[in-house]
């Protein structure tokens, strides 16, 4: 009872202490399905096959990561790379392909760290996925984070799609709160990814001035159409961002300045428009025009070749799309396809394919040899400029 009591006080204190995030620590070794796991075993979200290890080259900086148990004063160290993305049961599969393709393409691997960051009440137990990310990949430098849905629950409007109404597609508000504070710098990725290029390249973006994020802006796209005719009618609502010459941008690839991003109280300015959403309705589409509006005009623009979104169709059919003109460091499957659903359902876009390497989910294996997927087209084939391979 006594021990009981004191496992109790300190989960109190945790909760108290972070009002939006608990952290779960993984290091390495092997876990088995039978080892437990919650609501949920994490036998019934895969099976994935184990990843094969990545290791440094030469040319590398050592990271200071302490393997034995993952020590907070890792998370400081220069010579990592922080990536933040969120880890739930519906993308699981989508995030495990997506942390596979840094990892193969990474000219550093082990200087790459994880901040993955699970839904509280998701139905696969945070702990559950911690210990799934594990068993696939054993050698991985990463953090769970337990991300409290309360915090912004009461805060989301109804959107033109349901799945953006997922608080867990919030929690990228309020990564200057989840993640420890000795992280001043992070890449935000979207769990719908892959990348196919060196990260160091996108981590090594400078943040020009006093600019607090980074990502490829569409200057070409209609930003009107973000915002409901009600937005652009209200007297004062367009006069809050005028001054600046504001550009579209895809919030599910983003280098982030969380020096910055904590001392402007950013989320809090995310939080403001928010709450006026639930009393007006001023845009249709969960969680990326409060950051349109909060930093249209003022982000750092990188490379289109980083973010080549929208290969996952629109929001309604989810309609096959071929590349944008260009080379390709990313590819991203925003919309309603996702690629993984397509080739289960026999279905699959051609890009789909490009992903489909990617995929460390075992029954994919059975679904190739009756499909025999051996002729589809390959990336240099699928986009005119072939450069980055």
């Amino acid at each position: 009872m006594r021990l009981n009591a004191v496992v109790l006080t300190a989960v109190v204190c945790l909760i108290v202490l972070s009002p939006f995030a608990v952290g779960i620590r993984r290091g390495p070794g092997r876990i088995t399905s039978n080892g437990g796991g919650g609501r949920n075993g994490f036998h019934k979200l895969g099976p994935f096959m184990e990843a094969p290890e990545y290791r440094n080259g030469k040319e590398c900086v050592s990271s200071s990561v302490n393997r034995e148990n993952f020590v907070s004063s890792s998370s400081n160290d220069p010579s990592l790379v922080h990536i933040a993305m969120t880890l739930d049961s519906e993308y699981l599969r989508g995030s495990i392909a997506a942390v596979q393709s840094v990892l193969r393409h990474a000219s550093c691997p082990e200087n790459v760290f994880f901040h993955l960051i699970a839904a509280e009440f998701d139905s696969a137990s945070p702990r559950v996925l911690s210990q799934l990310v594990r068993s696939t990949f054993p050698s991985l430098n990463f953090k769970v984070y337990i991300f409290r849905e309360d915090t912004v629950i009461n805060l989301i409007s109804s959107s033109i799609r349901q799945a953006l109404e997922n608080p867990l597609n919030y929690a990228r508000n309020y990564l200057g709160d989840i993640l420890d504070r000795s992280v001043d710098r992070v890449i935000y990725l979207d769990s719908d990814v892959i990348v196919v290029d060196d990260i160091t390249k996108l981590w090594n973006t400078t943040l020009t001035g006093s600019r607090v994020i980074g990502a490829p802006e569409y200057c070409h796209a209609n930003f009107t159409q973000y915002f409901t005719p009600g937005f652009w009618s209200d007297p004062a609502l367009p006069g809050l961002i005028s001054g600046r010459t504001p550009c579209y941008f895809n919030t599910g690839v983003m280098v982030m300045d969380m020096v910055r991003w904590r001392a402007g109280n950013y989320r809090e300015k995310l939080e403001q428009w928010m709450q006026l959403q639930k009393k007006k309705r001023i845009y249709d589409l969960g969680s990326l025009p409060p950051f349109l509006l909060v930093f249209a005009g003022n982000v750092e623009a990188i490379d289109h070749r980083w973010n080549q979104h929208g290969l996952g169709g629109d929001n309604i059919r989810g309609s096959c799309r071929s590349l944008h003109p260009g080379p390709v460091s990313l590819l991203h499957w925003s919309g309603k396809g996702k690629p993984w659903v397509r080739l289960d359902e026999k279905r699959a876009c051609p890009l789909d394919h490009l992903w489909e390497p990617y995929d460390l989910y075992k029954h994919k294996i059975e679904r190739a040899k009756d499909q025999s997927l051996l002729g589809f087209a390959s990336l240099s084939e699928l986009t005119d400029d072939s450069s980055f391979l």
